[in-house]
């Protein structure tokens, strides 16, 4: 399929030229053609932020909610409709940040849904403040003295909480990124992916260069099933490891388990409400108060 089906067409694009949400469009546009997903049967979900603008460029279906609440439509979307594909994509302050408490139980939920985060290190849209994933040191107009507290570490937080797909990418390496994006769309349950993406104009320390410089690849031999090995890798900070750290164990997604599609696997919207049932748990909730 013609990654082309995505396009908006002569649009104009918010960024700031050489950022790395560029790369992530097109990159992404790639893996959704070559695994054949149709913009019809695709649901980009996002936040607030710069990078929550890229559902704004691709011609899908898209639900843009408020700062840090991606997830939860998300979740609530692929619930609703599960043949769908659903794409939970916004940048590292709005994932990690505002919507650190959703993006934990999101884990423990395992929707079968993917979630990508284009971490930069800051807060690009409100102008150059650090964010949850800021190194320490890291000095802007708001910490002028440095950053002095430990960066969330989304890649640890989610192997502890055996999250189903769990990797890492740098749009700097394009073709890599793409065969990663293509294994955690494809993966059944929660798949994250924290992608390195360089802020070009409010993050001077963490460069195209400085990524490439402070990232390699995990080993071939590396086996991405077991945790604690996956763990550790997590913690590396001399540089930093990209691939796929860790695949869990088949588990029921939380489509499966909510279990309205036990007896019946129609989407939501193709069934007729039960009026009369609803009617009387409205009472029933009205004499309860």
């Amino acid at each position: 399929m013609d990654q082309k089906v995505f396009d908006m067409g002569e649009i104009d694009i918010a960024w700031c030229p050489g950022c790395g949400d560029y790369g992530i469009l097109t990159v992404l546009k790639r893996a959704l053609a070559e695994l054949n997903i149709p913009p019809e049967n695709l649901v980009m979900v996002s936040g607030i932020g710069q990078a929550a603008k890229i559902p704004h460029y691709f011609r899908t279906h898209f639900f843009n909610g408020l700062h840090g609440r991606a997830l939860p439509p998300a979740v609530a979307i692929k619930a609703a409709n599960p043949s769908m594909t659903v794409i939970a994509e916004s940048g590292d302050g709005d994932m990690y940040g505002e919507g650190g408490n959703h993006f934990i139980h999101t884990i423990r939920r395992n929707p079968n849904i993917t979630n990508i985060v284009h971490n930069n290190m800051v807060y690009g849209l409100t102008k150059g403040q650090a964010s949850p994933t800021s190194q320490l040191g890291f000095k802007t107009p708001v910490q002028v003295a440095g950053v002095f507290l430990e960066p969330f570490n989304p890649l640890a937080v989610a192997i502890a909480l055996d999250a189903g797909f769990v990797a890492r990418a740098f749009i700097g390496d394009a073709d890599q990124t793409k065969e990663i994006f293509k294994k955690a769309i494809l993966h059944k349950g929660y798949s994250l992916v924290d992608v390195f993406q360089p802020c070009v104009t409010f993050n001077k320390i963490n460069t195209w260069q400085w990524f490439k410089e402070h990232t390699y690849y995990l080993e071939d031999s590396f086996d991405p099933h077991d945790r604690i090995a996956a763990f550790k890798r997590t913690v590396e900070t001399d540089k930093l490891p990209l691939g796929i750290f860790y695949i869990g164990p088949d588990r029921s997604t939380f489509e499966e388990n909510v279990g309205i599609y036990h007896d019946d696997k129609r989407p939501l919207f193709e069934r007729e409400p039960d009026y009369a049932r609803l009617q009387n748990l409205i009472y029933k909730f009205r004499s309860a108060g």
